[in-house]
């Protein structure tokens, strides 16, 4: 049917000129629309007709029906077969060549349609090449032909177009296509000439080697031999195009490239001096490597540059400066811009190149940091006077590069003074720089100002105390100034809110900022509003600052009426931006919160209307946020107007399916029932507590801590309303949290403190026995061992919890527990409670009035479970914290006396340290020592290892006296040594160290890099001699004893990627990830790992390397495991595949990877494999949703 359509379609489009024109029109757009169905199916005569139809229409003298006519090539190509498309392309390419200059133009855009349809190359389509193939040759003699320029400059276009989406397909003509291009750069017209460089940068992207180095030996032998200036900037913008385009292709030319641009830049050409800054400016970015060491020579090129002003004196400027205030100046410099104004002058663009190649610099050096705050900040800062407003922008925006480089690193320690340092030391030279600029005319060198500002304070808050005076009027001048762009207002906004946020409240109160602030909030657009809101929400805290009671002697009362009477009137409003709304909300809520207590009569109004936007689901979220900050405030506000509708509203967002809004509801009815127990009636707890029980759970332990946290403030606020939850299911559900595997950390530690709290109530049926029960019943019931070792200690810990708070009780179950230990009917379950609750008890209360505890427990160590055994050894050492007189040397002669427990007993010995105090611990400190030195050179790695973990803490509790003890038994005494000892077990615990190190204090290890990375890179190689064959009946297995000591040495790299990045030279890097792409699974799957994070965070390198790359990952994907092996081997293997093809997905996601030969080509067989392309597509969409899942989070 839908073919029949088409055909009709086609059939009205008519033949004669005669027809009326808008018939022609209409039957054109319902083909059109046909075309664009999914379903359409043409036979080969439909097909024919459709062609022939629409290629005469590109002919037709109407320009609507021309443009309609190209739009319907789009769909046409997809549907047609191929030979069909090959006869619109050759019509299209006659076409192109024609004398009627409408026709040419048409028969273009039609071929730009034409290759914008076809399938990108990854995709291996046979039609795409053939297309390709009958475009190149003609557009490459219509280029050469050189008669008409509009029929080149068209041609030059789509050659472009072609290369830079089909370039891949065309690898045969890359040759030819490079011949006909390179006559071009010399063409008389320049738009030929850029038109060419366009399509030569997207040609080097696909280009094999030969042809690459031909075009770089051509623009070499020209650039020496410098014929005409005007050829010469051609050449060096095409180098720069390349540069920019295959970075990664030209760094091995540089060598050679660089001192001819350097050369150049000292010719007397302002427009060849562009250039050549262009050109470093792309070689710093994408050849950081090879760039390096010229990097000093492009420094200085840009520094003497940025100066470079022939045609204006700023000298007498300089000196006017001190003699006339700011706002005097001010008209004075406005003036001076037009005299000196010159039409021919160009020196502006050298500038900005200058500014724009500094800034490149400054953006990928960052190891350069400490020289850029030498040189060239205060080159940057002299410059902000520039009086060009596009340059002025540049050399602001350079600045702001070095801010930004500098804000990760206030963490460093570094050598000399770190970065942040320095920026506090330029800050006086950059607000003098600043202040007359902020009350320019000119809008964006004032937004600049406040960029700059913004920056200044994020890097450094608080930098700006001392200049709030000179800098506040700036700010004030920009909000109340008519002629300011709504933009303009809405950056001083966000400048003066980071600037208020990061600084003292005492340093501002001299400013009159309310009422700028105030006449913003009422400005008719939203965003201004929005914007100024947030600011007067700071303004409240800064004119009465709750959390600083002893400085507030700051008289807020002038200004409390003006910020209330603009918020009320927004907060009342109903028809306004949902933004505007929250921020109304938030600000009102800072209000009462910080100034309640004078608003009198306007109180329980506003709180009214709080009440309002709590029911409603758009505004709800900032409701509760704000209502949880007045119930926390010192100011003791009155909410009893609203609590009895509130609390009810607050308890049905609890079953709300909107997390967040479960949190904050959380918060606040803590807050409030915290805070206002007198006012919280039984009803509206019980309403809450009829939520509760669906939200405990271990499927979401933050929202389960925060309820546990909850009750726990009921039971010591409320304590007769707990009286219920024995009989709900709250208990219950608490219980069985209790006994989840994934109780720990924040969560345990609310439970224990609930259980405390709720025992001290004193509520019938919940009493300290009950909850035992209740707690231990299962495991003493036998029903079903608890699944999980970690319920138990959970258990314990609740048991000891309530005993603390109970003390009386607390010998008649110790004594109880001793007995189940003893007793020989006991389950291991019962045991292993028994033990754990003893040491969890034991560690808090003293047990040493209990005679037979040592005996009982000592017994267990020759249980036959193993889980009892550690029970025991835990129970011990806990035991002994709580008494370390009676119980330490007892442990410690136990070690000495009793060679066959001694593993379980230094076990104990651990858990002592961790846990004990210092004070009490530093008695013993030297007999432990010396006893632990007696079992370093135990035979079992085990024990060894348990001595190693003592040693270490044991040196925290004094590391003046013991830490040059510990160095001292290296050999060497420095444990750099350690990684070239002839035993690779030593070193391979060395490397561990090391990793542990990276990760956790990776200042101690920054400055070491240079020594350790070549130890560390030696032991990622595979050494043969370490590999041996064993023979296990009938087979060879074979054993590869280097193993354990490679993995160590990968994870080590792959740490220093999240410490240490900016010390590694990631090319010396990639070169072992790419040995490691080839070793053993265990290796592999850390450098898969490790190329999906270069990708994100060097893509440029990883660029360089690609080709590289692909081929171990591709050999992967395309092994084959035996038919007869086991069905580990399989998983392993499709494990393999999958971590692989991560990497490929994350390699893709560098702009410009696909067009790398190797990696469209891979792609093409990764889409020809069923397997693969469905192992390729499940990832990528799982990536896709997880960046959509952390957009919302953040």
């Amino acid at each position: 049917f839908l073919g029949l359509n088409v055909r009709n379609c086609a059939c009205k489009l008519p033949t004669s000129t005669v027809y009326n024109i808008i018939t022609l029109f209409m039957a054109t757009n319902d083909l059109m629309s046909e075309l664009q169905k999914d379903s359409i199916k043409l036979d080969d005569d439909s097909e024919r007709k459709v062609v022939k139809m629409i290629l005469k229409l590109l002919e037709d003298k109407n320009g609507e029906v021309q443009n309609l006519a190209v739009k319907c090539l789009g769909p046409l190509v997809s549907k047609v077969k191929e030979y069909q498309v090959e006869t619109i392309v050759d019509t299209l390419c006659t076409n192109m060549l024609a004398d009627k200059e409408q026709l040419r133009d048409i028969s273009s855009i039609g071929l730009k349609t034409v290759i914008g349809e076809l399938p990108p190359a990854s995709s291996g389509s046979a039609l795409a090449a053939s297309v390709c193939k009958k475009i190149t040759g003609r557009l490459t003699s219509a280029i050469a032909k050189q008669e008409d320029v509009s029929v080149q400059l068209e041609a030059l276009d789509i050659m472009a177009d072609m290369l830079c989406r089909l370039g891949g397909l065309l690898v045969n003509f890359h040759p030819s296509i490079l011949s006909c291009l390179l006559p071009q750069l010399t063409s008389p017209r320049l738009a030929v000439r850029k038109r060419t460089i366009i399509a030569l940068g997207h040609l080097v992207m696909s280009c094999g080697n030969l042809v690459f180095v031909d075009l770089i030996e051509h623009l070499l032998s020209e650039l020496s031999r410098n014929d005409s200036m005007s050829t010469t900037r051609t050449y060096i913008q095409c180098i720069a195009a390349i540069s920019r385009q295959a970075g990664h292709r030209i760094g091995e030319y540089l060598e050679k490239i660089i001192p001819l641009v350097v050369k150049f830049c000292n010719i007397d050409d302002d427009e060849l001096r562009e250039y050549c800054i262009q050109a470093f400016e792309s070689f710093v970015r994408r050849c950081p490597k090879e760039v390096y060491p010229h990097v000093g020579t492009v420094i200085s090129i840009c520094l003497k540059y940025l100066t470079y002003d022939p045609n204006y004196n700023y000298d007498d400027e300089d000196e006017d400066e001190n003699a006339m205030d700011a706002d005097g100046a001010d008209e004075d410099y406005q003036g001076s811009d037009d005299e000196y104004s010159d039409d021919d002058d160009m020196s502006w663009k050298v500038r900005r190149a200058a500014a724009k190649c500094l800034d490149a610099v400054v953006s990928t050096r960052h190891e350069m940091l400490p020289e850029f705050y030498r040189t060239v900040s205060p080159a940057l800062i002299a410059r902000f006077k520039e009086r060009e407003e596009n340059v002025k922008a540049d050399v602001f925006h350079a600045y702001l590069s070095l801010l930004k480089q500098t804000r990760p690193a206030q963490s460093w320690l570094m050598s000399d003074i770190s970065p942040s340092r320095r920026v506090l030391l330029q800050v006086p030279m950059i607000v003098k720089a600043l202040h007359k600029q902020m009350k320019e005319k000119s809008v964006k060198t004032r937004q600049c100002c406040f960029n700059m500002l913004t920056e200044l304070v994020n890097v450094l808050p608080g930098a700006l105390t001392l200049h709030i005076p000179v800098l506040v009027p700036g700010i004030i001048f920009s909000l109340n100034d008519k002629s300011s762009s709504s933009n303009l207002k809405i950056d001083a906004l966000s400048c003066l809110y980071v600037v208020l946020c990061n600084h003292q409240p005492q340093v501002f109160h001299p400013h009159a900022l309310v009422p700028p602030v105030v006449a913003c909030v009422g400005d008719p657009f939203y965003k201004i509003t929005s914007e100024a809101l947030l600011v007067s929400q700071q303004l409240v805290k800064v004119i009465r600052p709750l959390d600083q009671p002893e400085r507030d002697t700051f008289d807020a009362s002038p200004y409390i009426t003006d910020l209330f009477t603009c918020t009320i009137k927004r907060l009342k409003a109903a028809d306004i931006d949902q933004e505007v709304k929250e921020r109304a909300i938030s600000c009102m809520g800072q209000i009462i919160c910080n100034l309640g207590d004078s608003l009198g009569d306007d109180l329980p109004g506003t709180l009214h209307i709080f009440l309002e936007r709590l029911k409603n689901e758009i505004t709800r979220l900032t409701t509760v946020k704000a209502l949880t900050l007045i119930a926390g405030s010192t100011l003791k506000i009155d909410l009893r107007p609203i609590l009895d509708e509130a609390v009810p509203i607050l308890a049905s967002f609890l079953r709300k399916n909107q997390r967040a809004l479960k949190l904050s509801t959380l918060a606040a009815l803590d807050i409030l029932v915290k805070n206002y127990s007198d006012s919280v009636t039984p009803a509206m707890i019980d309403a809450v507590l009829a939520e509760l029980p669906p939200l405990i759970s271990e499927s979401d332990m933050h929202v389960s801590q925060m309820v546990i946290s909850f009750l726990t403030t009921l039971a010591r606020v409320h304590p007769l309303s707990l009286a219920k939850i024995g009989g709900s299911s709250i208990l219950s559900e608490l219980i069985s949290l209790v006994r989840s595997p994934l109780l720990q950390g924040g969560a345990l530690s609310a439970m224990l403190e609930f259980f405390q709290a709720l025992v001290g109530t004193g509520t019938s049926s919940l009493g300290y026995m009950d909850l035992l029960r209740m707690l231990t019943g299962p495991v003493y019931a036998q029903s079903a061992a608890l699944t999980h070792k970690q319920s138990y200690y959970s258990i314990a810990k609740c048991v000891a919890a309530l005993t603390r708070a109970c003390p009386d009780e607390g010998p008649a179950v110790v004594g109880q527990f001793i007995q189940d230990v003893k007793n020989s009917r006991s389950t291991d379950s019962i045991r292993l409670l028994a033990l754990l609750s003893l040491g969890e008890v034991g560690h808090h209360v003293d047990l040493s009035g209990q005679p037979e505890l040592k005996t009982v427990i000592l017994d267990a160590f020759s249980s036959s479970s193993e889980e009892v055994k550690s029970a025991a050894s835990y129970a011990l050492g806990s035991i002994a914290v709580g008494n370390l007189p009676e119980y330490l040397p007892f442990v410690l002669g136990e070690i000495s006396g009793q060679p066959k427990r001694q593993y379980l007993l230094l076990h104990s010995l651990k858990e002592i340290i961790s846990s004990a105090s210092v004070t009490g611990l530093k008695p013993y400190v030297e007999g432990v020592w010396t006893l632990l030195l007696k079992h370093c050179e135990c035979a079992e790695e085990g024990t060894r290892n348990v001595v190693a973990e003592c040693l270490g803490k044991l040196t925290l509790i004094d590391p003046e006296t013991l830490l040059p003890r510990l160095k001292g038994y290296l050999l060497s005494g420095d444990f750099l040594k350690t990684l070239e000892d002839p035993d690779l077990n030593v070193r391979r615990v060395a490397l561990v160290t090391f990793n542990s190190a990276a990760h956790n204090k990776p200042s101690l290890i920054r400055d070491l890099l240079d020594t350790v990375l070549p130890h560390l890179y030696n032991e990622t190689k595979v050494r043969k001699e370490l590999i041996r064959e064993v023979e296990m009946g009938p087979f060879k297995h074979t054993v590869d004893d280097g193993l354990d000591i490679r993995k160590a040495a990968f994870e080590c790299m792959y740490t220093l990627l999240d410490s240490c990045l900016d010390r590694l030279d990631i090319f010396e890097f990639l070169n072992h990830v790419e040995d490691g792409l080839k070793d053993h699974y265990d290796i592999k799957m850390l450098t898969f790992l490790m190329l999906a994070r270069l990708s994100t965070l060097c893509p440029s390198a990883v660029l360089q390397r690609l080709d590289r790359l692909v081929e171990p990952l591709r050999a992967t994907c395309t092994t084959k495991v035996k038919a007869n092996s086991v069905k580990q081997e399989f998983e392993k293997q499709d494990e393999l595949k999958r971590s692989a093809m991560r990497a490929v997905v994350a390699l893709l996601t560098i702009p410009e990877a696909e067009k790398s030969p190797l990696m469209s080509e891979f792609q093409s067989q990764i889409s020809s494999n069923p397997e693969l392309a469905a192992i390729f597509e499940s990832i990528q969409r799982d990536s896709s949703s997880a960046n959509m899942e952390s957009m919302d989070t953040s």
